[in-house]
């Protein structure tokens, strides 16, 4: 296709030529062509001041610039137009001010000028052109600078400058919250008004000012019994076609009211005391058959749940909550899970009574409801529903898609060491749950699986039976079976002789030492086995050489091939174990004894911990690292073999486990972040915990890491997204870093979160950590 040159024609071509032109390029680079020579010719007419054109050139540069075109020079044609005397080009002009402008000083300074020439111009349109271009592209010098002209139209009779003005004074009290001693004696006046529009954009700015000083916050709480008044008018009020959408007078307003009572209310007893009555009025008079109602509805159960409202107050709102859930609506269905995620632990007693139809949520054909659902289904477990929540989770656990999996087991697995009726039923219930998930099982889960059946001596032998029974025909699960080789190993013999409690109507299942032994070779040589899950079969087998004796020369055997795999960690594991039964077989059997029962004095709210015997308390979750626990570290020590520089393979108690000291990586506007670590060899598993000391729930939280190319990390879900406030809770994460080089580690963190709802973030590096994480 064939171009004019633009820059031989003596009158410019129009915009609409212009886009016509780029829209019909068939290529990237035709686009670029009829852009550059565009962008050449406008540069030209701006060099030589063609005054004619200005107008329709800045109009077509801002058409590039919304393509992602550089349009920076036309920024001071854009102050040429607003000095101008036309209100056509004043129109350009301020837009391209909006769109174009930078934070140069200079060009600040020449703008505000014009601005101040424009707020005091005798035509209304004009004056509305400058308050929308100050509202855009406001500096703190700027809002210092012009705050009394916006101030003094605040208290203009036009309602349409009013209305401008008091909106460009929220970007005034945003850039510069100070300047609300200006504003102050006018807003107040503001709320009187009997015109909605000022109303809507006066509601707009005490809720702007209330959440940046809290000194405005006081003086306007006295304002509520007006806010409540004007609230009950929109409600009684009879049908006005100026205002009325769809059945419901002004919805907008009635939506800037509610948040503007929430802000007030939030904290304050007398203040929250006033507008509960109101309250329960939206809640019940509001007609929910439309979108417009159900916004209202939403605003006012996030206002309920925010103040201090009475308790019958909540439970309604949280029943509105209820009915959005049975709604054909996916997007109502979303919002109402999305919102009991965030109120569910103001009260949880009122949610419960929406179980039920939660838990229904969790078979929706959307993803975006059925994770929601699943989130508030874990939230909503206690000790009371453990039994039922947890065969509801197994449910959707066998038809969820692969993506819900990992996060499913991982809480069930928290919620189940929380609340846990005894130790049996946890044991029982994670290897349903390993069963189900197949292979989509995170590795924490097997760690923390085999410390619980390590805790619990009464189980040892029922453990091993009910893994044996679960896998003897089935070895495709590799976290189910890397957890049944590691109890085999180390209670098979307990199993064999029937020296436990057996389950019951299972009084004649018996199995020999022969069998054990056949299943984990099984395990070993299938193909299909992971190395991970071979390294469990190959140390459980080492473990029975001394637990079935009659099988020593057959596990020997088994080492003795392994020593020439091509897998150098197993081959590393057999030549140090086929030593065990020639050089050293006189201490074998001290090396491969059974691991001594792991400790933890702390319970998950920081009490001490009963003894170990199936009581509802739980000991904390303990994480090991270690790919394959169960051989002890010093076996390198004794052997003092040259292959031992690969010590690190059974490395359980050695150096990597010495206590490294916690680290403070975030106090700041009462978030504390605090990191803990473990060490294995290369890997550093970090657990995050943030705490809230503010009075609000932070909710939304997301962290985010990254660390040089040189390390290597994985960031594991958080427990939950929301931090409760005062310190009632904690969240937390998990993530492991590897650091093959062992150099300094370097990290960046990233966090996003909703405070008051205030959105917040934060971004830093960090390079203090302890050395004992990488040396």
């Amino acid at each position: 296709m064939k171009f004019p040159d633009l820059s031989s024609l003596s009158n410019p071509v129009r915009l609409r030529d212009l886009i016509r032109q780029i829209r019909s390029a068939k290529t990237a680079a035709e686009e670029r062509a009829v852009v550059q020579k565009e962008c050449a010719y406008i540069r030209d007419s701006f060099r030589d001041e063609d005054n004619t054109w200005r107008c329709r050139n800045v109009a077509k540069l801002l058409y590039v610039s919304l393509l992602g075109y550089p349009a920076h020079f036309g920024q001071l044609e854009c102050l040429k137009l607003i000095a101008s005397p036309r209100f056509t080009d004043k129109r350009i002009g301020y837009l391209g001010a909006m769109l174009l402008l930078d934070e140069r000083q200079d060009i600040h300074v020449m703008i505000t000028n014009s601005l101040k020439n424009d707020l005091n111009h005798s035509n209304q349109y004009i004056t509305g052109l400058a308050l929308c271009a100050l509202g855009a592209i406001c500096s703190p010098e700027m809002s210092r600078d012009l705050g009394d002209e916006v101030e003094r139209l605040m208290k203009s009779s036009n309602v349409y400058l009013k209305k401008k003005a008091v909106l460009c004074a929220v970007r005034i009290i945003r850039k510069v919250p100070e300047q609300f001693d200006i504003f102050q004696n006018t807003i107040r006046s503001l709320l009187s008004e009997k015109n909605h529009g000022v109303l809507l954009t006066a509601t707009a700015l005490v809720t702007e000012v209330c959440q940046q000083n809290t000194q405005a916050l006081h003086v306007f709480r006295k304002l509520v019994p007006n806010l409540v008044r004007i609230l009950k008018n929109l409600i009684m009020s009879g049908y006005s076609p100026e205002h009325d959408v769809s059945g419901i007078s002004d919805p907008f307003l009635q939506v800037h009211l509610l948040r503007l009572l929430r802000v007030l209310g939030r904290n304050d007893t007398e203040a929250s005391d006033t507008m509960n009555d109101i309250l329960a009025q939206v809640a019940t008079n509001t007609e929910n058959s439309k979108n417009v109602g159900n916004a209202i509805l939403y605003e006012t159960v996030l206002t309920i749940m925010d103040i201090k409202s009475e308790s019958g107050l909540r439970v309604l709102a949280v029943n509105i909550l209820g009915r959005f859930l049975l709604n054909t609506d996916k997007n109502i269905r979303y919002v109402a899970l999305n919102t009991l995620l965030r109120v569910v632990h103001a009260d949880q007693n009122a949610v419960q009574r929406h179980r039920a139809t939660i838990v229904e949520c969790l078979k929706d054909a959307d993803v975006s409801i059925k994770r929601r659902a699943m989130e508030l289904c874990f939230a909503l477990i206690n000790s009371n529903n453990i039994r039922t929540m947890i065969s509801e989770m197994l449910e959707f656990l066998a038809i969820c898609e692969t993506e819900f999996k990992a996060d499913c087991t991982s809480n069930m697995f928290l919620a189940m060491d929380r609340f846990a009726p005894s130790r049996r039923w946890h044991v029982d219930q994670m290897i349903k749950v390993l069963t189900t998930a197949g292979n989509s099982v995170r590795d924490d889960i097997v760690s923390s699986l085999i410390s619980i059946i390590s805790l619990t001596p009464e189980l040892h032998g029922y453990a091993a039976h009910q893994l044996y029974k679960t896998i003897e025909n089935d070895i495709t699960q590799q976290p189910l079976v890397q957890v049944a080789s590691w109890t085999l190993g180390e209670f098979g013999d307990i199993f064999v002789s029937g020296q436990y409690k057996k389950p019951e109507n299972e009084d004649n299942f018996q199995i020999s030492e022969e069998k054990v032994i056949r299943t984990l070779e099984h395990i070993l040589n299938w193909s299909i086995s992971t190395v991970i899950t071979r390294e469990y079969a190959i140390n459980a087998l080492m473990k029975l050489s001394t637990r079935f004796p009659n099988y020593t020369n057959r596990i020997q055997s088994v080492m003795a091939h392994y020593g020439c795999n091509m897998n150098l960690e197993l081959q590393t594991r057999a030549v140090e174990y086929a030593s065990l039964f020639t050089a050293h077989n006189d201490i074998r059997a001290n090396i491969v004894e059974r691991m001594p029962i792991l400790i933890n004095n702390q319970t998950n709210n920081g009490e001490q911990a009963e003894p170990v015997d199936g009581s509802m308390e739980q000991p904390s979750l303990i994480e090991t690292s270690d790919d394959v626990p169960g051989t002890e570290a010093n076996i390198f020590d004794i052997l003092n073999d040259p292959i031992q520089t690969n010590g690190n393979l059974f490395d359980l108690d050695g150096d990597n486990h010495n206590t490294i000291p916690a680290m403070i990586a975030l106090d700041k506007n009462g978030l504390s972040l605090t990191f803990t670590f473990e060490r294995q060899d290369t890997t550093l598993t970090i657990t995050s915990t943030a705490t809230n000391s503010t009075p609000y729930n932070i909710t939304n939280f997301v962290f985010k890491a990254a660390v040089p190319k040189t390390f290597h990390i994985e960031l594991y879900p958080a427990n939950s997204t929301t931090i409760p406030a005062n310190k009632a809770g904690e969240l937390r994460q998990e993530m492991k870093v590897s650091n093959p080089n062992r150099e300094k580690l370097r990290m960046r963190i990233k966090l996003s979160y909703v405070l008051n709802t205030n959105s917040m973030s934060e971004e830093m590096e960090l390079n203090a950590f302890p050395e004992q994480c990488y040396k």
